[in-house]
């Protein structure tokens, strides 16, 4: 990324020296890399952890490795492999540590390669390591059409979950087809009406919530007795570009919590930031690569791969995914 705004002029291909792994990383050729909405922000200027440009963007890949440190033991080189990187995805060729990589079967497709690698591992810590769901558990997963929407509602369904999900109408097949019972179209209804109407006074179990402001609060008073909230983003930033006012009124929008408050009807707000958990505790992010790894060999989960685009079109990939009208994962090959 050499500068902010449009995709069309904020990105552009150029030579750089190729990486060289130090004694923990593995150097990988990548055949595919994957969008994720942290790289809008970091677009738009609002994603606070990118690196200064010009830069490279990515965390997900999917390749061969080519080079591996002298510390590596558990991988080989010219092993196929699905990796997190701390950026530098969007190339030829990235590196990773040893701990954000794991071996994949020769026929796994690179689309659904990078989405168990992001997403799919997301859903896996948030479901396995933040929380626990149970059958019969009342979830409702926004964004569930999204990357990670997908994944959540695939292991909610899975867990005998009846799930509550928004997205917009013309995605309402589509969630349905996996696995949510009562889709919500964002747009036009209340989701929080909409969801009162159904559960009353039992309240919800569990949200995912990756857009913040406003809906995170809505959704904190649906909570019911051991109720969690889980934020892993907060797209509802992006609409406060430039605005100051809107930024401090989003913010606001969260609200205040008390521990008092929690402890009375044993709910919790938890968050999740897998480019922190895999800076501080890499072990963590090797057993939800593993798992979902693990999950897909099984037929347990089937990652949605909603687009991909030829390295040259990443400005259209970009446009698709910002608009929201993209279904499952984005993906760009070289």
């Amino acid at each position: 990324m050499v500068r902010k705004g449009n995709p069309e002029t904020a990105f552009e291909i150029r030579d750089v020296e190729k990486p060289k792994p130090s004694r923990h990383q593995v150097l990988i050729k990548v055949e595919a890399f994957g969008l994720n909405f942290a790289d809008v922000m970091a677009r738009h200027g609002m994603y606070r952890e990118a690196p200064p440009m010009p830069s490279i963007l990515g965390y997900d890949v999917v390749g061969r490795i080519v080079e591996i440190g002298e510390q590596v033991t558990d991988l080989q080189v010219g092993q196929r492999v699905l990796a997190l990187t701390r950026f530098g995805g969007y190339a030829e060729y990235a590196l990773t540590y040893s701990a954000g990589a794991v071996a994949i079967p020769e026929e796994m497709p690179s689309g659904v390669a990078v989405a168990l690698s992001t997403q799919y591992a997301t859903a896996y810590y948030c479901t396995e390591v933040v929380t626990t769901l149970v059958k019969g558990d009342h979830v409702l997963v926004h964004a569930a059409a999204g990357g990670v929407g997908t994944a959540l509602v695939q292991i909610a369904r899975n867990k005998g979950c009846v799930i509550y999900g928004t997205a917009s109408a013309s995605k309402h097949k589509s969630i349905i087809d996996q696995g949510v019972s009562y889709p919500i179209d964002y747009k036009s209804t209340d989701f929080a009406v909409a969801i009162r109407e159904k559960v009353g006074n039992r309240g919800l179990d569990v949200i995912f919530d990756p857009v913040g402001g406003l809906s995170f609060k809505k959704g904190f008073k649906l909570l019911g007795y051991g109720g969690r909230i889980i934020c892993f983003g907060a797209s509802s930033l992006l609409a406060t570009k430039g605005n100051i006012f809107k930024l401090l009124k989003t913010v606001f929008d969260f609200g205040w919590y008390s521990p008092v408050r929690l402890i009375g009807k044993s709910q919790s707000v938890l968050s999740v930031n897998m480019l922190h958990l895999a800076d501080h505790r890499p072990d963590i992010l090797l057993q939800c690569l593993g798992g979902v790894v693990d999950l897909y060999k099984k037929n347990t989960i089937n990652p949605v791969v909603g687009g991909e685009f030829p390295v040259t079109e990443i400005a259209k990939a970009h446009h698709l995914l910002e608009s929201r009208k993209s279904i499952g994962k984005l993906v760009v090959k070289w």
